[in-house]
Parts: structure tokens; C-alpha cells; sequence
């Protein structure tokens, strides 16, 4: 190990705390620009975008319940009116005209 390097490694083990947190926030703040820009949400609207999103996502998943329901009801009201057609038959109250 050379003397530079030994030197280098003894400053950066020097840093204060403080300073160490001001680097992290700034790289913190500058990766979440980045990803914001990727994602295009960097025009400052990102919060009301993101907002606007989850309601359209929650509004998603109310109309995929309420259509799963809606295809149940349809279904066991469909089974029930066989199964009365085919008791009224069976009991001759519906039966073929003679």
C-alpha cells in the first residue's frame, strides 16, 4: 500500500458525521430525481400524477369486483330459472300444448 492511498484512506475515515449525512441526502435526493425523470414524473407533478394513478387503480379494482359479482348474480339466476323451468314441467304446470 502506498503512502497516498494509506493517506486517502485515513481522510475519508476522518469524514464527520455530519458531512457523511449531507453526502447521503444528496445522493439520496439526486437518485430519486433520476428516477423520476425515468419514469417522467420530474415536471413537479409527480405527487398529483402518482395520486391520480392510485384512484384510477382503485377505480380498476372496484369495477373488476362489481363485475365479478354482477357475472355470479347472472350466472345463479340463470341456474335458479332452470331449475323452475324445469320443475314447472316436470309438475305438467308448463307443459307442451296438446
Amino acid at each position: 500500500m502506498t503512502e497516498a492511498t494509506s493517506t486517502h484512506e485515513r481522510e475519508m475515515l476522518e469524514l464527520r458525521k455530519d458531512d457523511f449525512d449531507d453526502l447521503l441526502n444528496c445522493a439520496a435526493e439526486r437518485g430519486a430525481e433520476r428516477v423520476l425523470a425515468r419514469l417522467g414524473l420530474e415536471n413537479g407533478h409527480a405527487a398529483r400524477d402518482i395520486l391520480e394513478l392510485r384512484e384510477l387503480l382503485d377505480a380498476w379494482r372496484d369495477a373488476r369486483r362489481t363485475a365479478w359479482r354482477t357475472s355470479v348474480k347472472v350466472m345463479t339466476t340463470a341456474i335458479l330459472a332452470m331449475l323452475l323451468v324445469g320443475a314447472a314441467i316436470k309438475l305438467k304446470i308448463m307443459g307442451a300444448p296438446q
